[in-house]
């Protein structure tokens, strides 16, 4: 989904939303046609701290998730694009401008490969110099609730890929909120010999108890956020004690006016931020405690079948965009096929 907000000066500000909610497609596009747009209309797209409030006083004053966090999100994106090109700068310096450059993982170990074609893609992308990659544990069939492998066949996936890169590779996790804290227990402390670097959202719901006990029981750091939909429910994994790793969606989260209010929070704890996507690069770029950028293969090929000029990782690295606003430009001709 695509979010376009245009002002009476010509400027066009484009967002995408993200994360789990945007499944309820229809919803969140009615949500933001029919329900945010006439609040928007006629008023300042430079004051986002406003626009944001507004938009949460009115529809989401409870703090509840899911289609209002997707659709602000978008809407919010594309607040601050024209922003940028308003005051001709790219969004990260408008967000902190604490590097022009950022580290880059590849999500790469989807749960259609098996372990054959893991490896094969595994040492593909490290032959072509991306020395950090994330790859997919515990993954079951929505549908059904089984799990797609065993417990044993699963952490067989994680050491092959490993004995494939070497070492100088940096590895982690993904459970997706998909596992039991058992299971992601046995799961930890079987991979810890290997040198992971992160266990991203490894138990359902991404349960504060639940993650703070498992980060008390494995060496390996815990990360999660990205599927949660404001600064509160962050801040309880920070204050929990859950996490060494916050990572803000901010497709998901409420857009930039959110996340940067996360990245400043897990700064006050010491905690480095990791985001996902060309969004989540201007994030990471703009913040001083910004660590890496995601960069999920599947969804930025997306981003390049929509955008032009999308920036690409070389040898675990992005650089970003120079451009006034997000630099993300849409290929109409691409897009045409979509618009109804």
């Amino acid at each position: 989904m695509l979010v376009r907000v245009e002002t009476d000066e010509g400027i066009l500000g484009y967002g995408v939303p993200g994360g789990e909610h945007i499944r309820a497609q229809s919803a969140v596009q009615e949500f933001i046609n029919r329900d945010a747009a006439p609040l928007l209309i006629g008023k300042n797209p430079l004051d986002t701290e406003r626009r944001w409030r507004e938009l949460w006083q009115v529809f989401n004053v409870r703090c509840q998730s899911g289609v209002w966090s997707s659709g602000v999100s978008a809407i919010d994106i594309a607040l601050w694009d024209i922003k940028g090109k308003y005051l001709n700068q790219p969004v990260h310096r408008l967000l902190g401008g604490n590097s022009d450059e950022v580290l880059c993982y590849v999500t790469f170990g989807f749960a259609d490969y098996d372990r054959k074609r893991l490896v094969e893609a595994a040492s593909k992308l490290a032959a072509q110099g991306h020395d950090r990659l994330k790859m997919v544990v515990g993954w079951y069939e929505r549908d059904t609730g089984e799990y797609t492998w065993s417990l044993k066949e699963d952490i067989e996936r994680v050491k092959s890929v490993r004995e494939a890169v070497g070492g100088d590779v940096s590895l982690m996790v993904d459970g997706n909120c998909r596992n039991s804290y058992p299971r992601s227990l046995k799961i930890a402390r079987s991979i810890e010999p290997l040198d992971i670097e992160w266990f991203e959202e490894p138990v359902y719901a991404n349960d504060t108890s639940l993650l703070s006990q498992l980060r008390a029981h494995t060496t390996i750091p815990i990360s999660a956020g990205g599927s949660e939909g404001h600064k509160w429910a962050h801040r309880n994994l920070i204050v929990g004690k859950a996490v060494d790793i916050v990572q803000p969606n901010i497709g998901g989260v409420g857009g930039f006016t959110e996340a940067l209010k996360i990245a400043h929070m897990a700064q006050a704890f010491n905690l480095p931020i990791n985001a996902a996507g060309p969004h989540g690069m201007q994030l990471i770029a703009g913040v001083s405690n910004g660590w890496q950028v995601e960069y999920h293969y599947v969804s930025w090929k997306t981003y390049e079948a929509l955008f032009k000029e999308v920036p690409r990782p070389e040898k675990g690295k992005i650089r970003v965009p120079q451009k006034p606003g997000l630099g993300l430009e849409p290929n109409e001709q691409a897009l045409s096929k979509y618009v109804e």
